[in-house]
């Protein structure tokens, strides 16, 4: 079995639609090439009982939880003040990230600042390295900032953590229609049941209608199911294969 993730994205930005995420696809992609299956994305807004409760489950139900958004010096970054109520914890501050932030600031150091040294009681800095690219992690809780271009680089430095045996994969660009070949995606999979399957209607392209994905951990499995699905397509039906 693949080691399970949930996404969490805090942010009423999100919901608003002020700012697109993109962080979840970054995740999903990364996640997926490592071997690691995403099960869930939830997005909630910056509410301190809902990001505890939401958080918790999800750290009950997945291996691995991501959250971004909601970390930073301002009244409405309350991730980690959620987290900690979630767990029933404090929020202290970590002394490598107080000592840091001091450094950085020097004089100019104040209490706002110094919010970015609050986490959850328990919370370790992983990653290596220097302490201001260090990610927080609580339990099985990854805490990410929501600033892309961040999270990337923070989740580049911490991304062999998730591997796992690889998905191998195989797309199928179809010329038909997906009324015409259901059924033979649904004898397929009556067949290999195991087979992730997936398929996808492509609109405005005169070259073929459907994108139809074959995935599974078994390579051998894999071919098989794709040599069944080729066999079972009208004639002149495939476009390319990838």
């Amino acid at each position: 079995m693949s080691k399970s993730v949930g996404i969490v994205i805090i942010g009423n930005e999100v919901l608003s639609g002020k700012t697109q995420d993109t962080n979840s696809h970054f995740l999903c992609k990364e996640l997926r090439a490592l071997g690691a299956e995403v099960r869930r994305i939830l997005v909630i807004p910056d509410e301190i009982e809902l990001i505890g409760r939401e958080v918790a489950g999800f750290a009950r139900d997945f291996d691995f939880v991501f959250t971004t958004g909601g970390v930073g010096p301002t009244h409405d970054d309350v991730t980690m003040a959620g987290i900690a109520h979630g767990f029933g914890v404090k929020v202290v501050r970590h002394p490598e990230l107080e000592r840091a932030l001091r450094e950085r600031h020097g004089s100019n150091i104040n209490e706002a600042r110094l919010r970015m040294a609050e986490v959850p009681e328990g919370a370790a800095l992983v990653g290596g390295g220097a302490v201001q690219t260090a990610v927080v992690k609580f339990r099985n809780v990854y805490i990410f900032p929501g600033i892309p271009k961040i999270l990337y680089e923070r989740f580049e430095i911490i991304k062999e953590t998730f591997r796992d045996a690889p998905y191998f994969l195989k797309v199928v660009y179809v010329r038909e229609g997906e009324g015409v070949i259901a059924s033979i995606l649904n004898n397929l999979l009556a067949g290999f049941p195991e087979l992730l399957l997936g398929s996808y209607p492509v609109l405005d392209n005169p070259d073929y209608k459907v994108k139809v994905t074959l995935e599974s951990k078994d390579s051998s499995y894999l071919t098989r199911a794709f040599e069944r699905f080729l066999q079972t397509l009208p004639a002149g039906a495939v476009h390319r294969i990838e």
